[in-house]
């Protein structure tokens, strides 16, 4: 177990397979008391179930499934590890000898337990390893749809049991950031492609990688290069404005827009900058500081998905991306049942009852169309 600091709290870390549960390591932080309203007449106590709501989420805990993507080289393991201040890339937990650029794309994923100021939650990271390194590229989004769409199905093959768990394990990819290279020209062929299919079954957000290699007004006119082209190939990413909930969500959301795709720097190197630790890296003409906003915009991507956007980023997974997913499975096992032969009725007006053989063919139909893989 790692022990590392986190804006000067104590987190503790443990790394697991994908499909363990979160491992509870120590108790929540005694609960304040709640205030007396014995003076005030008038008060029920409707109040009280944010408490014990919060009691709840914190026994709990929480699972945030995020997924990288884009080419090597591009810093993608450096950058969760300065997201979360832990170890944990595949990367700093399956380090190889020898790294070498897989012939097709691998899937690799690695969970953690984190724990801060009380809060627990199951971080599993999901690496691309091999996407967009090959001479021929066509075709390379097709591994990641098919790993997006079969944690779909897996919860789906959750809900629809009989007996189901009190707690379905959410394998659910949340939000996929893709690693855009800091060309200063304009997106290419793979990125467009990548993120116009994907876009529609997980939520996006583009990043530019290691944007300290271009000036800021290269930067500036890449980032708005890059806005125009996601338009003209109509790629909604995260945030969708379709999603907005009302006028206030539709304000904060709007200048995200304005901001994304977020030109970032990832450095897990800490240095003394006038007296003060921070993460950076460091250059002959000075230390480019990670979380200063006036050297990258890291702490704009940190915020949206850890500090401000995390709960509606998982909302629009469950509610929006899965639902599409769930609502065409179902219809297509709807449509299987169509097929079956009609039941005649007795002579009595009652129906016949099936055969065993006709009920299991039912069952088996079911259940067949329910696992097809997409």
């Amino acid at each position: 177990m790692e022990r590392d600091r986190i804006a000067g709290s104590e987190v503790s870390l443990s790394h697991s397979n994908m499909s363990e549960s979160a491992k509870v390591h120590h108790p929540g932080p005694p609960v304040k008391a709640e205030k007396t309203h014995g003076s005030d007449f008038s008060y029920v106590g409707i109040d009280a179930i944010l408490e014990q709501m919060r009691r709840k989420a914190m026994k709990q805990g929480f699972e945030f499934n995020i997924m990288i993507v884009g080419q090597s080289g591009l810093g993608k393991s450096t950058l969760m590890n300065t997201l979360f201040k832990s170890k944990v890339s595949r990367k700093s937990v399956q380090p190889s000898p020898e790294e070498r650029i897989p012939k097709t794309i691998e899937i690799k994923s690695v969970s953690h337990d984190v724990e801060e100021k009380g809060v627990r939650m199951k971080l599993t990271v999901i690496d691309t390893p091999g996407f967009g390194d090959q001479i021929n590229n066509e075709n390379c989004w097709q591994p990641i749809m098919k790993f997006i769409n079969d944690q779909y199905e897996a919860y789906l093959q959750e809900e629809i049991n009989i007996n189901r768990k009190k707690r379905i394990p959410d394998s659910r990819v949340h939000c996929c950031i893709y690693f855009i290279p800091p060309t200063g020209h304009c997106l290419r062929p793979l990125d467009v492609e990548f993120m116009r299919r994907l876009s529609k079954v997980v939520n996006i957000v583009p990043v530019i990688a290691k944007a300290d290699t271009l000036t800021l007004e290269e930067r500036d006119d890449f980032k708005q290069t890059i806005r125009e082209e996601l338009r003209a190939n109509g790629i909604d990413v995260y945030p969708q404005k379709e999603f907005d909930e009302d006028a206030e969500d539709r304000i904060i959301n709007d200048k995200i827009r304005e901001m994304i795709p977020f030109a970032v720097v990832g450095s897990d190197q800490e240095y003394q900058v006038n007296g003060k630790r921070i993460l950076g890296r460091k250059t002959k003409w000075g230390t480019i500081e990670v979380e200063n906003i006036a050297h990258c915009e890291f702490a704009y991507l940190r915020d949206l998905l850890i500090r401000t956007h995390m709960q509606n980023i998982k909302d629009i997974t469950g509610s929006i991306h899965y639902e599409t997913y769930r609502v065409r499975r179902l219809n297509e096992s709807n449509g299987h049942f169509t097929s079956l032969p009609a039941v005649e009725p007795k002579t009595n007006g009652l129906p016949a009852e099936q055969p065993a053989a006709l009920q299991a063919n039912g069952v088996a139909a079911q259940h067949g169309a329910l696992s097809h893989e997409m």
